[in-house]
């Protein structure tokens, strides 16, 4: 089995992103894995992990839209705007109707301008946002234009007293934060609210279903990588099929003809094998990345 490839995992909660990377570079036994996207430890699901050449995709897995089920509670605001939080305020949801919670997500769907959490990996002059809030820091970070573009709300539940819980479905685009969801739906309907359940089902067109668990990429190491590299990008981006001389062309950087395709696509030699990633600009065809084996 190709040791160049992804492999989609479900990612137990209790665990960082990167220790999940760490745990297959044991299992597959080389240090060039990484991952394309961050899943904040409380979060479980779909967690892509590039081996190999296939590192060099994850720059377009991170920019996928994805999808996430998660439970919102009202009633509570929290440092982190989720579970592993501190609770900061308390507020009573006795007078919270369900039209109006209904309403709320509502208006958090679309192209919208969302301020990240401050609990964040995002930097700021080159340190990560939440490092600085644990620091004892304040942090604003600017507003960013995210596309909500389904928030289906599931359930309204009033099992506990003085909170709701709101199961919801989402999906979004890249650099969406599903507890900034949270937290501006609480902020709207002036109670509060945090993230207390996330599970990300979906990245592109990787969903849970062919997701592997750790216990289960543990029985099959070293041979853990279950989309081979050429496999994977036919499954990502469109196809195009090169001659014997367009491949020796753009094995060696040199660019084709454009096909009008919409890119970036994925190039393949007669035999199958990718080639490189390619975008069409200034009537030629250039690879942005080469993966051809040296």
């Amino acid at each position: 089995m190709s040791t160049d490839g992804l492999i989609v995992v479900d990612k137990p909660g209790g665990m960082t992103s990167h220790d999940v990377v760490a745990r297959i570079r044991r299992l597959a036994r080389t240090r060039r894995v990484g991952h394309g996207g961050t899943l904040d430890p409380m979060a479980t699901g779909v967690l892509v992990i590039g081996v190999g050449r296939a590192t060099r995709l994850l720059t377009y897995v991170i920019g996928a839209g994805k999808s996430y089920a998660a439970t919102i509670r009202l009633g509570q605001a929290t440092v982190t705007d989720d579970a592993e939080g501190d609770v900061i305020a308390t507020t009573a949801t006795a007078g919270v109707t369900d039209d109006a919670i209904r309403a709320a997500l509502a208006a958090l769907t679309g192209e919208i301008d969302q301020v990240p959490s401050a609990v964040s990996a995002i930097k700021i002059n080159g340190e990560r946002a939440y490092k600085r809030v644990r620091d004892g820091e304040s942090v604003d970070l600017p507003a960013r234009r995210v596309t909500v573009s389904r928030l289906d709300v599931l359930a309204i539940r009033r099992d506990t007293p003085d909170v709701v819980d709101v199961d919801v479905d989402v999906t979004c685009s890249s650099g969406t934060y599903i507890r900034a969801v949270a937290r501006d739906a609480g902020l709207a309907l002036g109670v509060g609210g945090h993230l207390t359940a996330l599970r990300r089902t979906a990245v592109g067109g990787f969903a849970l279903a062919e997701a592997a668990t750790l216990a289960q990429l543990e029985q099959r190491a070293p041979e853990v990588v279950n989309l081979p590299l050429d496999a994977a990008a036919a499954r990502f981006f469109p196809r195009r099929d090169a001659t014997a001389e367009e491949t020796r062309t753009l094995s060696h950087g040199g660019p084709l003809a454009p096909a009008g395709i919409a890119g970036p696509y994925a190039v393949f030699d007669p035999a199958g094998g990718l080639i490189a990633i390619v975008s069409e600009r200034d009537g030629r065809a250039r690879a942005e990345i080469v993966l051809a084996p040296a």
